[in-house]
């Protein structure tokens, strides 16, 4: 349907369509379309089309949130109350939670009905969303590839107009890089803007939560909604949240955005640098100041987080034992059996290979030659960008270093696929916030997304930004051939 929100709150406030035929409608796609992209791991239909009967009577009394009526479907890596939540993984497949999770409770709370949770790399491991113990889902561009990941059921599933908008979370690019490969907007907030409290840990220093949509404006909505201090979260930051979509004003004129060099030249598919440096030349003619700048210890990112995403995976994912919740095998004798049995009939292989990984690098005589080490790096690459802060409003990158790849092209390959992370990563290293938009469309004909990174808490910087290049481009209006 590839509706934006804030035409289908115009659509809905103005009566010319109720919230319950509204919702009918995105169940209809969605049971049309998503046996071929395998998006949607659980449906919500009928909780749905309850709450939206409850939405229009909110809406005829004038009553309501900013999302009243606006159906969504949100990555499974959110804890729902009453609605399966997975991850992606054997190890919970059937575990139905007692609680929701803040932002759950946010987008409720503002109106929101949920049509299901959306397919991922198992416990947000991935770049691909090969990695699900569910399927992989396919990207609505061309099927015979992938939409990125982690949260690649949501970016496909924004894509191919089976939700408006959708929730990802962002460990290493989990909400950028799949963004860029569907063709949409996402967004990675500063680390402690929006709360973890009922996420699902992978690495806890790393996971942030964020929007993904069809355009800014609809970040900025979804931005606001969710965002805030949780005394739930201890690491969530106790700070007021702008009005974001106030900040998009679209001038831009008289800032200054840095060009890291290390971003460029370095393994990136030539179509891709082209079309994020015709993006910066669009800046130019907007009154933007280009300033190449130098990001030295980029190229330690990916070995740095690749010890520390484990590590902290290891011990996230050490409550998963067979005894509480979760999977539990039917053939052990005793205590150990059922641990290590356990684990192993529900953690899939990607998963397995992190934890061993993480383990590993945590254990007596390894924890000061790898962790703290890489410790370390991560402050290094923290200084690179706190000294580019110091003249730059912004910086301006690829999300990635290609378009999507094929489904099965780098699955055996971890080296390669670890790699395709390379441009995001330091971004979550370090905690800023960073946004991936459209810029332009492949020989394959898949979509290239360009990244712009903020200064901590800086998310109106970068909304405004992209929204100003947004008003002179249409790559964001471009959507999937019919599937």
């Amino acid at each position: 349907m590839n509706k934006t929100i804030y035409e289908i709150i115009e659509t809905l406030r103005k009566k010319e369509i109720s919230a319950k035929e509204l919702t009918k409608s995105y169940i209809e796609v969605i049971e049309k379309t998503d046996e071929k992209l395998n998006s949607f791991v659980t449906r919500s239909f009928e909780s749905a089309l309850k709450d939206a009967e409850v939405a229009d009577e909110k809406i005829a009394k004038g009553e309501g949130g900013v999302l009243t009526g606006v159906p969504l479907a949100i990555k499974d890596i959110f804890i729902t109350k009453g609605v399966r939540t997975t991850c992606g993984s054997k190890i919970l497949e059937n575990y139905v939670p007692p609680y929701d999770g803040t932002v759950v409770k946010k987008i409720k709370n503002a109106g929101a009905n949920l049509l299901g949770k959306l397919n991922m790399d198992e416990f947000a491991m991935g770049s691909s969303n090969e990695h699900s113990a569910f399927g992989p889902v396919k990207n609505p561009w061309n099927l015979d590839y992938t939409p990125g990941g982690s949260s690649g059921g949501s970016a496909a599933a924004v894509a191919a107009g089976l939700t408006p908008a959708s929730l990802g979370t962002d460990t290493g690019g989990s909400i950028r890089q799949p963004a860029s490969f569907c063709g949409i907007v996402g967004i990675k907030p500063t680390y402690g803007r929006v709360s973890r409290f009922g996420v699902i840990a992978f690495a806890s220093s790393l996971d942030q939560v964020g929007p993904m949509t069809l355009d800014v404006r609809d970040a900025a909505i979804l931005l606001r909604t969710i965002a805030g201090h949780d005394k739930n979260d201890s690491t969530s930051i106790n700070v007021p949240v702008p009005e974001y979509e106030k900040a998009l004003t679209g001038n831009v004129k008289g800032l200054t955005i840095g060009i890291p060099k290390e971003y460029f030249g370095t393994g990136s598919d030539d179509e891709v640098e082209k079309a994020v440096i015709a993006a910066s030349k669009e800046y130019e003619k907007l009154g933007v100041k280009l300033k190449s700048i130098s990001l030295p210890h980029t190229k330690y990112a990916v070995p740095c987080y690749y010890i520390i995403a484990p590590a902290e995976a290891s011990a996230n994912l050490a409550r998963y034992d067979g005894i509480r919740y979760g999977h539990r095998t039917k053939d052990a004798k005793e205590l150990d059996e059922v641990f290590r049995k356990s684990r192993t009939e529900g953690f899939g292989p990607e998963v397995a290979l992190r934890i061993v990984v993480g383990t590993y690098v945590l254990s007596a005589g390894y924890y000061d030659a790898y962790y703290l080490k890489a410790q370390k790096v991560r402050t290094l690459i923290k200084n690179d960008f706190d000294e580019a802060f110091k003249t730059c409003d912004a910086i301006l990158a690829p999300t990635g270093p290609t378009a999507a790849f094929k489904i099965g092209e780098k699955i055996d390959d971890p080296v390669k696929m670890y790699l395709n992370d390379i441009f995001t990563i330091p971004v979550n290293l370090v905690g800023l916030p960073a946004i991936s938009i459209p810029c332009g469309v492949a020989k394959s004909g898949l979509p290239i997304g360009m990244q712009l990174i903020g200064k901590p808490l800086d998310e109106a910087g970068i909304l405004n930004i992209a929204y100003a290049y947004e008003k002179e481009t249409d790559w964001h209006k471009k959507v999937p051939v019919k599937i």
